[in-house]
């Protein structure tokens, strides 16, 4: 058979890190896409259905998109007819704009009614499925612009590295990767990270909410409490860990130097196999214990910052990002020794365990800060603290930013289609 008809007859099957290129290739370009196209959407301008001879109020707003890959801003066109406007202000500036919690702090809580509802002021409450939605998009793309610097965060947290996976500087770390171990090597495990955070974070954003408007209305009818803030966290971290620490697993062994495992659905086969089921939630109680009081100081941290610089609650991207990265940024560096051990939990170091003395199968928060402390003391517990906070930091401004967002963007979608119809 010639070379031509083997072309024709030979099937080409695509290996595991084309396909895991192609699909992080297009999440990049369709999430940039999506948002230009929520962002640059032409807004509806004509005659109220339920009166024939009104003219309907046309929206017209900057919308801002913070991420890095997208343009800042974009413009709608203006409307030829009257108009209503959602003005945007910066940060701690008095500007009307739209609610977005429905707290009653300002005494601005009025009528539910759509139609007696000032077209500035947000409706007295978001919807479940807006709080989801807008905590699924910001979840995933949180994580995805994030990953690589979380696959040099674990690897510098490793008790015992490998003498090529010695890294000092995250920049540095990141180059040696690419250069050595191939282009795409930081974002290996990219593909399971995001099916466990687009649904981890759509409850962890709607528990939050609903929670936190339940404790407000019992610790403090006419305010915000931050006992309120910080136990609805709490909650909300116990729906999101009980999704997220799977993929944790699976991502974390992906992301260390010299992974037997190529692919994720290559880790799950292996691990269920040789380790059991049990072993996807090895670490979960340790994930808790680190996640429940990081969760409680974020909340708390954004809500007060929030009440310093952006007191109206208007849809204020620059508060968002201030806020976020430095509740982030704050619980990230006080919750670092948990980090760590829940890291050794996850990947259960075979070099670091056999320095240890440790047999089998390492379980159990207390073993893990015994087996930290004894082979790297005191400052084994803070091991990749500088990238910790620098994932962190970032991280939450993203989440906050592009949540406010899409929860902006679809509470504004409903009222103009409930105002239309």
């Amino acid at each position: 058979m010639c070379s031509g008809q083997r072309r024709h007859t030979e099937r080409w099957v695509p290996s595991a890190r084309r396909t895991n290129s192609a699909a992080t290739a297009g999440l990049f370009f369709s999430s940039y896409w999506c948002f230009w196209l929520l962002g640059s959407t032409p807004a509806r301008h004509g005659v109220s259905r339920r009166n024939p001879g009104e003219e309907v109020p046309t929206l017209r707003s900057e919308v801002f998109l913070p991420l890095p890959l997208l343009p800042t801003s974009c413009r709608l066109p203006r409307p030829t007819g009257p108009r209503m406007e959602l003005r945007r202000g910066g940060v701690g500036s008095q500007a009307a704009g739209r609610r977005m919690d429905g707290d009653c702090r300002d005494g601005g809580c009025g009528s539910k009614d759509a139609g007696s509802e000032d077209y500035e002021n947000l409706p007295t409450s978001a919807s479940v499925s807006t709080h989801m939605t807008a905590g699924a998009m910001a979840g995933i793309l949180e994580h995805s612009i994030m990953y690589p610097v979380d696959s040099v965060k674990t690897r510098m947290q490793s008790l015992n590295p490998d003498p090529k996976a010695r890294y000092t500087s995250i920049y540095g770390a990141l180059k040696r990767i690419m250069h050595t171990e191939g282009f795409w090597r930081p974002l290996r495990g990219l593909n399971v990270m995001m099916m466990g955070a687009g649904p981890a974070h759509a409850m962890y954003f709607a528990c939050y909410e609903n929670m936190k408007r339940t404790l407000n209305d019992v610790f403090s009818h006419q305010g915000n409490s931050h006992l309120a803030n910080g136990i609805a966290g709490s909650m909300a971290t116990l729906l999101h860990d009980a999704v997220m620490n799977p993929a944790e697993v699976v991502k974390q062994r992906l992301q260390m130097y010299n992974s037997q495992h190529q692919s994720a659905l290559s880790c799950i086969r292996t691990v269920w196999r040789t380790e059991g089921l049990g072993a996807f939630y090895r670490s979960y109680t340790t994930q808790l214990t680190m996640n429940i009081p990081f969760q409680s100081i974020h909340f708390i941290t954004y809500e007060f910052l929030q009440e310093q610089v952006n007191p109206r609650r208007d849809y204020n991207p620059q508060s968002h990002i201030i806020s976020g990265g430095l509740a982030g940024a704050l619980a990230a560096a006080a919750t670092t020794p948990l980090d760590v051990c829940k890291t050794l939990l996850n990947t259960q170091e075979n070099m670091a365990l056999s320095l240890a003395n440790v047999s089998g199968r390492l379980s159990g928060m207390a073993n893990a800060f015994r087996t930290v402390y004894q082979l790297n003391g005191l400052a084994g517990y803070f091991k990749g603290i500088q990238a910790r906070v620098i994932y962190q930091m970032p991280s939450t401004a993203i989440s906050w930013s592009v949540y406010e967002f899409f929860k902006y963007f679809l509470t504004k979608r409903q009222l103009e289609n409930r105002t239309l119809y």
